[in-house]
C-alpha cells in the first residue's frame, strides 16, 4: 500500500493519509442560487477523483459534498425569478446534480442539504451558547470570535485584517465586529423559516458544514476540502465552531486553487462565469475533466479558449492511440482488478508497469495530476514507437484513475441520419440559433449519439448505455 500524502493548509506540511480506518473526505459544495460554473466543478472533480484513487489503493474512502440550499443569495435569486425560494433551490439542486452527473464520475457517498440538517444545527448552536462561545441578540445568534484562542490559525490572518463579509448579520446586534452569525432571524422578505429557541429564522452559512461533516463522518475525520476562497472566513469559522464545542474536526485541510478568467477568479457574483452545462455542451465531459486536471489542484488555473483547445487536443491524441491500439478486456475500473482483463501489472521491469507505478506515485504525492498525465503521455509515445504488449490496458487503468477511461472506447460509425443532424446542429450554432442546436442535440441523444468537439472539428460518439 502506497503512502498517500496531501499538503495540509493548516500546517503547510505534507501529511500522510492514514492507511487504516475510514478516510472521511468532506468537501464544501455549491450554494444553489444558479447553475454551477466550471470553477465550481473543480472541487467536485478533484475530490471525486481523490476518493477514487484512495479506494484503488485499498483505503476505505467516504466522500461527502454538501449543498447549501438556504442562503441570502438564494432568497434574492428566487425573488428575481418570481419563484418561492424553496422551490427555486430545489430546482437548482436538481440542475447541479444533472450537470455533475454528465461528468461521469458518479455521485458522492453523501450529499446532505442544509435544510435537512436544521435540528442538528440548532443543537450545536445551543451548545455554543451554553459554553458562552455564542450569544443571542435580536433573534440572531452570533459566535464570539475572541472566545476561541485559535482563531486565525488556518488563514494566518490578524484580527485587524479580518472581514467576515457576507452572512455576518446586523453589525448593530454584535458585541464585536469580528463576530459572525450562526442563526439569522427571519426577515419580512424571506419566505421560509424554521422554529428555534431564539425565534423563527434560518441557519447562517458556516454552521451547516460543522454539523453535516460530523453527522456524516464523525467528530474527527481525515480531510476537509474546498476552494481556496473558503479558507477565510468559511473554513476558519468552521474550525472555531467545532473545536469550541469539543470536536477535533478535520485532520488535514486540502484546498484547490481558483479558475481564473484574465486576472480574476471565476465568480457567479462577479458575472465572469462559464457554466458547467455550457462547457459540457460545447466540449464534452472528457475535455472538461482533462482541462480541470491539467494543473496541480492547489494552483490557480487559467480558463479560456486556448486552454480548452489544448485539453481537446490531448483527448484526441489519447483517442487516436486507442484507435490504433484497442484495449483487450472489458468492464469498468482498473484492468488489473477485472476478471478476464488482460493486463498483468507485473513484472515491474516492463515499461507499461513502470509508467503505471509512476502514475500512481504522482497521485500519491499530493495528488499531482499533471505529473501523472505526463507519465500517461510518455507511455503513449513509447507504445507508438514500438510495440509494448499491455500498454493500452495500462494506459486505460491510468485514465480510469482520473476519470478519462471512456477515451479508450472504440467508437461506432454514425449513420447518415445522425451525420445530417450533426451538420444541421453546426449550422444552427453558426447562426447563433442555440435553441435549435439544443433541440438537435437532444434528438441525437435519443438516437444514442453525443456530439464532441475535437481539434479536427465536431464528431459523433456513441453514448454510454444508461
Amino acid at each position: 500500500m502506497r503512502e498517500v500524502r496531501i499538503r495540509d493548509t493548516l500546517s503547510g506540511e505534507l501529511r500522510e493519509v492514514e492507511p487504516a480506518g475510514q478516510v472521511g473526505i468532506y468537501a464544501c459544495g455549491p450554494t444553489v442560487y444558479s447553475r454551477i460554473h466550471i470553477g465550481n466543478a473543480r472541487p467536485f472533480v478533484v475530490f471525486s477523483l481523490l476518493a477514487r484513487f484512495l479506494r484503488s489503493e485499498g483505503r476505505d474512502a467516504k466522500l461527502v459534498i454538501n449543498v447549501t440550499d438556504v442562503n441570502d443569495k438564494i432568497y434574492a435569486a428566487a425573488r428575481d425569478a418570481g419563484e418561492p425560494s424553496v422551490e427555486f433551490a430545489a430546482a437548482m439542486t436538481r440542475a447541479y446534480a444533472e450537470d455533475t452527473d454528465r461528468l461521469g464520475l458518479g455521485r458522492p457517498d453523501a450529499e446532505p442539504l442544509a435544510t435537512e440538517t436544521i435540528a442538528g444545527i440548532i443543537s450545536l448552536i445551543a451548545e455554543l451558547i451554553d459554553s458562552e462561545h455564542a450569544y443571542e441578540s435580536g433573534g440572531d445568534v452570533y459566535f464570539r470570535v475572541r472566545s476561541f484562542g485559535g482563531y486565525g490559525k488556518l488563514s494566518n490572518r490578524r484580527f485587524e485584517d479580518m472581514d467576515q463579509g457576507e452572512e455576518t448579520g446586523s453589525a448593530s446586534l454584535k458585541e464585536d465586529p469580528l463576530d459572525f452569525a450562526l442563526w439569522k432571524a427571519s426577515k419580512p422578505d424571506e419566505d421560509s423559516n424554521w422554529d428555534s429557541p431564539w425565534g423563527p429564522g434560518r441557519p447562517a452559512w458556516h454552521i451547516e458544514c460543522s454539523v453535516m461533516a460530523e453527522q456524516e463522518l464523525g467528530a474527527s475525520f481525515a480531510i476537509h476540502g474546498g476552494g481556496s476562497d473558503l479558507v477565510f472566513p468559511h473554513h476558519e469559522n468552521e474550525i472555531a465552531q467545532s473545536e469550541s464545542a469539543g470536536r477535533p474536526f478535520a485532520r488535514v485541510w486540502m484546498h484547490n486553487g481558483m479558475i481564473e478568467t484574465g486576472a480574476a477568479k471565476m465568480s457567479k457574483s462577479d458575472g465572469n462565469i462559464f457554466q458547467l452545462k455550457a462547457a459540457l455542451d460545447r466540449y464534452g465531459s472528457e475535455v472538461v475533466i482533462a482541462y480541470l486536471i491539467s494543473g496541480h489542484y492547489r494552483q490557480p488555473l487559467a480558463f479560456g479558449e486556448a486552454q480548452m483547445e489544448q485539453a481537446a487536443a490531448q483527448i484526441e491524441r489519447l483517442k487516436n492511440f486507442f484507435r490504433e491500439h484497442p484495449v483487450r478486456g472489458s468492464g469498468e475500473g482498473p484492468l488489473s482488478q477485472q476478471r478476464g482483463g488482460s493486463f498483468d501489472p507485473s513484472p515491474d521491469s516492463l515499461p507499461q508497469s513502470r509508467r503505471l507505478s509512476s502514475f500512481r506515485d504522482a497521485l500519491a504525492d499530493d495528488f499531482n495530476t499533471p505529473r501523472a498525465m505526463a507519465e500517461a503521455f510518455e507511455l503513449v509515445g513509447e507504445a507508438n514507437r514500438e510495440q509494448i504488449p499491455g500498454a493500452p490496458e495500462a494506459l486505460r487503468e491510468m485514465l480510469w484513475l482520473v476519470g478519462l477511461d471512456s477515451v479508450s472506447e472504440v467508437e461506432d460509425a454514425a449513420d447518415s441520419e445522425a451525420e445530417a443532424l450533426m451538420a444541421a446542429r453546426e449550422d444552427a450554432r453558426a447562426a447563433k440559433d442555440f435553441a435549435r442546436a439544443d433541440e438537435i442535440r437532444d434528438r441525437l441523444a435519443e438516437l444514442g449519439w453525443e456530439v464532441r468537439d475535437s481539434a479536427e472539428g465536431p464528431r459523433l460518439v456513441a453514448r454510454a448505455a444508461a
